[in-house]
């Protein structure tokens, strides 16, 4: 749940573990602003010096030569330069490597808690907006840091310094100088009101606009067949100008800012002048005093132009702030259960009176039971739609079932520590996922310290290793975006070769061979066949030939089950498998 705090606090409270570098960063900005503001003090003294010369406040410190006295004022010039020099310096690597390292901290943790996250999150967000979060809006940050975090400061020192000095050096004029100062501020929060949910727009279309790219980019095939690149190109201009024009937007707002609080500092300023003027000639002021007045309140007044900027800086990253943290607290709904398992285990499972539906209530399954047995190939099938593919998703815990309940060697797996379960079984989808990079790395995510003598191995098992051997660089070939070099089923006899190096107790093949030919189908059944002893092997298939020798088939229909047995067994039953293997062998034509 997203917490309503301010987001610089909860920007702080993330932060608390660089609350050391923070304070060191913070006071290096403050003393490089009080030298800098140093050189007017040194103006006054120095015109104070010029007409007042052996009475100067100089020769009360034992100093009366007026010559010896400017070059007192000369060497502190000089040192307060250096010093401030020096403290820029010292802020200036502070700010930036804090920025950088609470940058790459808060990236990989927003994407381990991510990895963390149910599938249902995923399948409500898109690639886009996360994409953004993780990128954009980290990076929004990160250019706070580096630079707002020590202008807002300058501008507190500021402004508490000489109004501090103003007070004590004339307080008859000191308020006349701070009269524009409330109606700034004031100013300053309407604005940041106004224009922070401009950004948070703007920050939202950002995630719009990064899904409408990345779906393009991973549709592009898709594209180019349809010749719909014009209508591509439409679709992003369309969102594109709704960024553009929210942008816009916010940027007027911005812009506003400036002329007008320039317009209210130079009534503090023209009043300074005209009043401290007035208050010398009368003798009630000093020159020097009157100098000094005249140069703070430049100093004073001046950086408040510039809280138009710092604000708008700052309005951008805590739109952002708020976009990464509110990630951060989302709560998983699939929590790792207590249970610590025996590895390897021994692989049995039972599916007890389970019921699924997701979040609109529509049921995928309804009271099912089945149980697989430990060693044993047992295999699901059924018409489109029936739930197979949806007892995996419940089996790996992507989700987790609404009611009854799934247990493995007897233990429910909701009470199962979750990562160890996952561990114990391996996945080979319809829908195969290869990374960017060589042949040997994706065969190798199933044990990623695995030599390449065992990744050939596995391949061998796979019946990949003959067509890897042919590739230009045999195992060091790379495989392009998910695996886009390669054809649909070579990327599935990685898959498998995956699968085989992880070696786990249980094996599920999710339509493993429904979008390859048949002669891979024959190699991957072979394959499947001598992976498949010794362990618990699920498969999950739409083609019928594939399961004919399992153990015990189960057969779904519209989330229930409608049979159970062996291959012949069912057919002679006359039931919807029976129907199904007619249709496939073509002893019967399908109707629609």
């Amino acid at each position: 749940m997203a917490e309503t705090r301010a987001p610089l606090l909860r920007l702080m409270t993330y932060m608390r573990r660089h609350r050391g570098r923070v304070w060191l960063a913070t006071s290096c900005s403050i003393l490089n602003k009080l030298f800098d503001l140093a050189p007017p003090f040194l103006i006054g003294m120095a015109i104070d010096v010029v007409v007042k010369r052996e009475d100067s406040l100089l020769a009360g410190f034992g100093v009366e030569d007026p010559t010896a006295q400017l070059w007192v004022l000369a060497v502190l010039t000089l040192l307060v330069w250096g010093l401030e020099s020096l403290f820029q310096f010292w802020y200036g690597i502070l700010w930036r490597n804090l920025a950088q390292t609470v940058q790459h901290e808060i990236r990989l943790d927003a994407f381990g808690h991510l990895q963390r996250l149910e599938m249902a999150y995923f399948e409500d967000q898109s690639t886009g907006t996360l994409m953004s979060i993780l990128n954009d809006d980290v990076n929004q940050l990160e250019r706070f840091l580096d630079n707002g975090a020590t202008q807002l400061l300058h501008v507190a020192t500021t402004s508490v310094v000489i109004t501090t000095v103003f007070f004590l050096l004339a307080p008859e004029v000191a308020w006349l100088a701070m009269l524009p100062v409330p109606f700034i501020l004031w100013g300053s929060f309407k604005f940041q009101k106004r224009i922070a949910p401009r950004y948070e727009s703007v920050r939202e279309q950002v995630g719009i606009l990064n899904h409408q790219l990345a779906n393009d980019l991973g549709g592009i095939a898709t594209i180019k067949s349809f010749t719909t690149e014009d209508h591509e190109v439409e679709r992003l201009r369309v969102q594109s100008d709704i960024y553009r024009d929210r942008n816009r937007l916010a940027i007027r707002l911005s812009a506003a800012f400036s002329p007008l609080i320039r317009m209210v500092i130079v009534i503090g300023f023209t009043a300074t002048l005209v009043y401290g003027g007035i208050r010398v000639l009368e003798g009630g002021l000093s020159e020097a005093a009157f100098a000094l007045m005249a140069f703070l309140t430049q100093r004073l007044l001046w950086p408040l132009t510039r809280l138009g900027e710092t604000f708008d800086l700052y309005q951008r990253a805590m739109a952002s702030t708020t976009r990464i943290l509110d990630l951060l607290d989302i709560e998983p709904t699939i929590a790792s259960g207590p249970v610590a398992l025996d590895e390897p285990v021994r692989g049995e499972l039972v599916f007890d009176r389970v019921e699924f539906h997701y979040r609109d209530g529509f049921p995928i399954l309804s009271d099912l039971s089945l149980r697989m047995e430990a060693g044993k190939t047992t295999a699901v099938v059924g018409p489109t739609g029936s739930g197979k593919t949806t007892l995996v998703k419940l089996l790996l815990r992507f989700y987790d079932a609404t009611g009854g309940a799934i247990r493995l060697d007897g233990t429910d797996l909701r009470e199962l520590d979750l990562r160890a379960l996952r561990r114990q079984i391996g996945l080979v989808s319809q829908d195969v996922f290869l990374f960017h990079g060589t042949v040997r790395e994706n065969i190798a995510y199933g044990r990623l310290d695995a030599p390449l003598e065992d990744v050939v191995a596995a391949a061998k098992v796979a019946e990949a290793h003959e067509f890897i051997e042919g590739l230009p660089d045999g195992y060091d070939t790379i495989v392009g975006e998910r695996g886009q070099k390669l054809s649909g089923g070579q990327r599935q006899r990685i898959s498998i070769a995956r699968a085989v190096l992880k070696d786990p107790p249980i094996l599920v093949l999710d339509e493993a061979t429904s979008s390859v030919d048949n002669e891979t189908e024959a190699a991957i059944q072979r394959s499947m066949e001598r992976i498949a002893v010794g362990r618990t092997t699920i498969v999950i298939a739409h083609r019928l030939s594939t399961v004919r020798n399992a153990d015990t088939i189960y057969v779904l229909d519209r989330g229930r089950l409608v049979e159970e047995g062996h291959h012949d067994d069912l057919l002679e039953a006359r039931g919807v498998y029976d129907a199904l293997w007619r249709v496939q062998t073509g002893l019967v034509t399908p109707v629609g």
